[in-house]
């Protein structure tokens, strides 16, 4: 039974920003539960390590280089998908954008840049892969990726924030809407991963010293860690579970 309920062999995938860090972390746990793999990033070549990984775990693998605040392209790279494999079951909202900046310097490109990419592409992409999965008789699964900041107010992150605060949201609003099509969304809240994106904040010993005092496991997330919610949340195992999202933070949440 547990074999079964955490499997995903027969389903078909696609992670968004699936080039490094979560989203390849991600991707490469949904190949390992059984899923063949369609990712995207904004270069195609900066997938071949993601692909690479996952034909290793003998699963199939579709690229493409794709912008998700490019609505036309969305629905472009989603039919190629669909011609590769047919179908499309599991939908991982990941690829997002962050600036750091004080609020009073936020200007107009910095706000629509991130809410672009993070809110507005998750949108898009949730439209056009529910209209498929409606079709089909056992209907689909969107994951998105939301944040602490989802919960939390962060200085210098208000763009961010914002974002993911309309993410949570977002995923509490088509939960109840698409649920009669079949479809669930859900999404996880990563707390602290060491990733490109934030690595920066990392090699500040003392932000970083901070930061694990604030964690109740005392210490960062992981590969291991996030993929495995996210392998949950896609398959069988959480068939009665909508419009939920599940912290991956060490216990930061609860702690505050």
């Amino acid at each position: 039974m547990a074999d079964t309920l955490f499997s995903l062999e027969g389903k078909v995938a696609v992670v968004t920003g699936a080039s490094r860090g979560i989203g390849q972390w991600i991707a490469i746990a949904i190949a390992r539960a059984g899923a063949d793999l369609c990712v995207t990033a904004r270069s195609e070549v900066s997938l071949a390590e993601t692909r690479a990984e996952i034909e290793k775990l003998g699963r199939r693998c579709v690229t493409g280089a794709q912008d998700v605040t490019d609505i036309k392209s969305i629905d472009e790279t989603l039919e190629r998908f669909k011609a590769s494999f047919g179908a499309i079951d599991i939908l991982v909202n990941n690829a997002g954008y962050e600036q750091v900046s004080p609020s009073l310097e936020v200007d107009e490109e910095i706000w629509d840049a991130i809410i672009g990419t993070n809110l507005k592409g998750a949108f898009f992409w949730s439209q056009a892969a529910a209209r498929q999965m409606a079709k089909q008789p056992e209907g689909g699964s969107i994951v998105n990726l939301c944040s602490l900041t989802s919960y939390v107010g962060i200085p210098t992150a208000v763009p961010y924030g914002s974002s993911k605060s309309g993410l949570l949201g977002m995923t509490r609003a088509l939960s109840a809407e698409w649920a009669p099509l079949g479809i669930r969304v859900n999404a996880v809240a990563p707390g602290y991963f060491r990733t490109a994106m934030t690595e920066g904040f990392y090699q500040d010993e003392g932000w970083a010293s901070r930061m694990l005092d604030k964690i109740p496991q005392k210490r960062f997330g992981d590969a291991a860690d996030i993929g495995g919610v996210v392998v949950f949340l896609a398959g069988k195992a959480s068939a009665y579970v909508t419009g939920q999202c599940i912290p991956v933070d060490g216990g930061f949440l609860a702690s505050i």
